[in-house]
């Protein structure tokens, strides 16, 4: 038969898989199987053994014509004496790690968070393209990929990019980047393996940096502090939103993307939610104690936008904060202290009030029981109000 779409089409399924071949072509053609799949192959000899390749499934990108070019290709390397999918084999591996991140990407829109995807994205053309973008993936060994996270952390990707007329982007490097990058870097040539691209994964066992945890929570007088440089900044002409922002993110506890993306749409002023219908846990409810609820409705909305804390672009543009948080925490005299922190202080005041570690895990949207843990230590003791308990008694008695 000529192997054309009509004929395409009008083959069927039966029950054992089925040859039909190209009148044209010699050794071109293709096999229905069973299951009603299309597959193009191409019969031939290579060094006098008979040789069967699959070309690619009938449908994008494989029509009948760009199929029968394959094939014409394939029998030209087969009559050099090349192996076709040897040799496809061989040039998949001979990428570079640059070309081995668009396939990643590629894949990754599946199944991860466009946020997330555009973080990793920063981390992959600030770090590893600069110092391994170029670096065959075939080529790439252990010891290389440690070279990689000692350089990032000494400070070797550092640089002050413009990223807009008035914008610009700060690369510094340290161990936290490194262990960030390193982490995504490992991903990406797992993802390698899975693919065939390589046999094995060189990041494993290479050395990470030990961090420092950071908890910092607030104290009493500190908090003070914060109201005060919060009411200062307001009264110097800052974004009333950004202030509003920041003091919600205080009182709720929620991520800072929680609070900037949240929409007048999500809340349930009835039952004091927030139904958010999407975060890094994915879908979640966000229950609101009384304080910030009547917060957010003594706020004016902006029309144009569906945001409880609206940018100057309207819509749906995200408010930036960190500027004003900057100055923020500079006049309260608390430099050590980051936006996130303020999800730290209310888990923390949480616990310390008595409330289960169960409860705060619900009040912050841990998906896992183990990420509230952190909190334990500052959960009251009921070993040790029992042993105060018992040795203020017998010293009564001992009186």
């Amino acid at each position: 038969m000529r192997i054309t779409k009509k004929a395409m089409d009008g083959l069927i399924k039966a029950d054992k898989d089925a040859f039909y071949w190209d009148d044209d072509l010699a050794g071109f053609g293709v096999k229905v199987t069973p299951a009603g799949k299309k597959v193009f192959v191409l019969q031939t000899r290579l060094h006098g053994r008979p040789k069967r390749y699959t070309i690619g499934t009938y449908g994008q990108p494989w029509s009948p014509d760009n199929a029968r070019l394959e094939a014409k290709k394939m029998l030209g390397q087969v009559s050099a004496g090349i192996d076709p999918h040897e040799e496809k084999k061989s040039r998949r591996q001979d990428i570079t790690i640059s070309e081995l991140a668009d396939l990643y990407w590629e894949a990754a829109k599946a199944h991860k968070k466009p946020t997330t995807i555009a973080n990793e994205k920063g981390l992959q053309k600030r770090h590893i393209i600069p110092l391994l973008g170029k670096s065959r993936l075939r080529d790439l060994q252990k010891h290389h990929i440690q070279k990689f996270v000692n350089d990032v952390a000494a400070g070797k990707t550092v640089a002050d990019i413009r990223t807009k007329p008035r914008g610009r982007a700060r690369v510094t490097g340290g161990q936290g980047s490194a262990n960030r990058t390193f982490g995504l870097l490992s991903s990406m040539l797992s993802f390698a393996v899975e693919r065939g691209l390589r046999p094995d994964n060189p990041a494993l066992g290479v050395k990470q940096f030990k961090l420092r945890k950071h908890d910092r929570y607030l104290s009493a007088e500190e908090l003070e502090k914060l109201g005060q440089a919060l009411k200062s900044v307001e009264v110097d002409c800052a974004s009333p939103f950004a202030i509003a922002a920041i003091r919600f993110l205080a009182l709720s506890g929620c991520r800072r993307n929680e609070a900037l993306s949240l929409q007048w749409g999500w809340l349930d002023l009835e039952h004091n939610l927030a139904k958010l219908p999407d975060s890094k846990t994915g879908q979640k409810v966000l229950l609101l104690g009384k304080v910030a609820l009547e917060f957010l409705k003594m706020l004016p909305r902006v029309e144009g936008s569906p945001l409880v804390f609206p940018s100057a672009a309207g819509g749906t543009t995200p408010l930036s904060i960190q500027k004003i948080w900057d100055k923020v925490r500079e006049k309260a005299g608390l430099e050590d202290i980051r936006l996130h922190d303020l999800r730290h202080n209310f888990a923390s005041t949480a616990v310390s009030s008595g409330q289960s570690l169960y409860i705060v895990g619900k009040l912050l949207g841990h998906s896992q029981s183990q990420t509230t843990q952190r909190y334990a230590h500052l959960a009251p003791d009921p070993v040790r109000a029992a042993a105060d308990e018992v040795a203020s008694g017998i010293a009564q008695k001992l009186k």
